[in-house]
This record gives C-alpha cells, structure tokens and sequence, in this order.
C-alpha cells in the first residue's frame, strides 16, 4: 500500500488542533516536528540530537505530519483536511498554514517516524519500550514492547499519557476492563500489568486490531487481553469495572448510551481525546446520559475526564 505524507507547516498555538484534525479523517499516526521541543529533549539528554533529522532541528516553525491511504477517498479528505486547517488558523486570527504531499511506501512510513519514538514512562509504573530500543527496568517498572506499526497509538500523545495515570490511579486489581478504540493496545497492556484481570480491547479499524494483538502477543499479555473488530460497545453484553476511550470527542458522545449496558453499577469512564473547544459538547451528552464527573485534567489543551453514572 502506498500513503499520502501530509505535511503541515504551523504555529506552536495549533500544533495539538491540528494533530486532532488529522486522527479524525483517520491518519495512520501523526508525528509532530516542534523544533523548540527537539532542541529542549535533546539538550536534556533525553534524545541523542544525532538522532534526529537535521530539518527538523532547523526549522523556524513546527510541522505536523499526518498520513492517509493513497485511494478513492483521498481527495476528499484532502479538501477536508485543507478546509479544517485553514478555519483552525482563522480562528486563531494568524496566518494559514502551508501544506504539503508526498507519497510514500507502506516500508518508508513505518520508519519515517522512529527517531521520534524513545522510551517513555507513563505513570509511575509503566515505560513504553520501541522494540528497536534499549532499556533496563529500574525498580517495579514494567516494561511494554511496542511496535506501532501503521496503527496510531504510541503513548507519546498527552491523551494516552492522561489515559494512564488515570487507569493507575483508579484501577483495582482484578478489574474487568474493556479499551474501546485501542488502537495499538497501549491502555490494554497498562491496564493487565496494573492488574486488571481480564481486558476487552475493541477497535472499529483491522489495523488497529492486527497491530494490537501482535503487541499484546510480544508482551505475553493474551491470556489477559482479548481483542475484537467492533464498532464501539455496539453488540457487547460483558461488565466491566472500567471502561477506556481515549478517542475524540465525536465518538465519545456516541459512546455514553452504550457504556450504561457494559458498565459496573459503580464503575468508572475514562475518556480522553478531546479537544478543549469540544469540553461542553461530551459534557452535556455526560450530563444527558446521567453521568456525573469525578476528575478532570487538561493538558496541551486536550481534556481527560473520569465519570460514573449517577444513582437513580
């Protein structure tokens, strides 16, 4: 398969507005080239700046990189795509952003993005490992093995890191979890090794599900983890103590009549994904839906809620 490299040169203002743009026309991932951020990890010691492409050190703006299956559909969402870009920056009264294509192998995106991927701790008690990595665990990490592939999901975004300081803080062990929208599996694999007894991981997409059970498969975690093609909770008939959707916000307000079927009488949601503009659209179908908020963050303008439904 070939894909569509989408490039869009902004402001640091629109980098987050403009990453949720792309998840919601379906990017195979996003990866972010912020030049004052490189610099800074690099100048930590956090990444080796020999790692790095040396563009996107010297850039004067970041660049968001998005990436779409070269097929029928593509020139819609291209025009969409433009369309969304160009009303992002109006509303944020500067000037439009510059986009630009290329077109790339299946071999040449799964690679493109790897100097960008480096061990990342989640929480207290979780490291993301790329499998091409090295890393010792210290202390009672546990280590996840990941490998992406064409799936987006990396642990790297504010959602997903929110997502699991969360499952951290409020999951008990022996929890049933269910992961809706996994993705690569991340929040699944968190949620075995926090001590979830079993986890029911669900994705509408066959490459998030194919991605997913071969990372689940490469972290021993299938007697764990149980991952279906599903839309949604649609069809689900199992219980959980916790339920995850770290997706946008669209979705989520479809996704609150559904979690009253699957979910514990005092069971929690957690979902992320949203971007501050949409924070009183989830919060009103929360509301509709008789769900009640117990805890809220926001980061990078991204917002992470944890709900329960309310007593009748």
């Amino acid at each position: 398969m070939k894909w569509q490299e989408i490039s869009i040169t902004t402001s640091p203002e629109a980098i987050e507005a403009i990453s949720e743009l792309f998840y919601r026309l379906g990017s195979g991932g996003v990866v972010i080239e912020d030049p004052d951020l490189l610099k800074q990890r690099a100048n930590s010691g956090l990444w080796d700046a020999f790692e790095l492409p040396e563009e996107a050190l010297a850039a004067e703006r970041p660049v968001v990189k998005g990436y779409l299956p070269i097929n029928h559909d593509l020139p819609h969402r291209l025009e969409e795509l433009q369309a969304g870009a160009a009303e992002i920056m109006a509303r944020l009264d500067q000037t439009e952003c510059e986009m630009n294509l290329s077109e790339l192998d299946e071999e040449d995106w799964a690679n493109s993005w790897k100097a960008y991927f480096k061990p990342l701790k989640m929480g207290t008690q979780i490291v993301i490992k790329p499998t091409w990595e090295s890393y010792t665990a210290q202390g009672k990490e546990h280590i996840i093995e990941m490998d992406p592939g064409m799936a987006f999901g990396t642990g790297s975004h504010s959602t997903t890191l929110m997502c699991a300081e969360f499952l951290e803080k409020y999951l008990k062990a022996g929890d049933h979890v269910i992961d809706v929208g996994t993705g690569t599996g991340i929040l699944s694999m968190c949620a075995a090794f926090l001590g979830a007894q079993n986890v029911l991981a669900l994705d509408y997409d066959a490459v998030a599900v194919k991605t997913a059970r071969e990372n689940i498969s490469n972290n021993h975690l299938e007697k764990i983890i149980k991952v279906h093609q599903n839309d949604l909770l649609q069809g689900i008939e199992k219980k959980a103590h916790v339920i995850t959707a770290n997706i946008i916000a669209d979705i989520i307000i479809r996704l609150f009549p559904q979690v009253k079927n699957c979910l514990e009488p005092a069971g929690l949601l957690i979902t992320s994904g949203v971007i501050g503009e949409r924070k009183e659209d989830v919060e009103e179908a929360a509301n509709l839906h008789d769900f009640a908020l117990i805890e809220e963050r926001i980061e990078k303008d991204w917002v992470a809620q944890v709900w329960k439904m309310r007593e009748c």
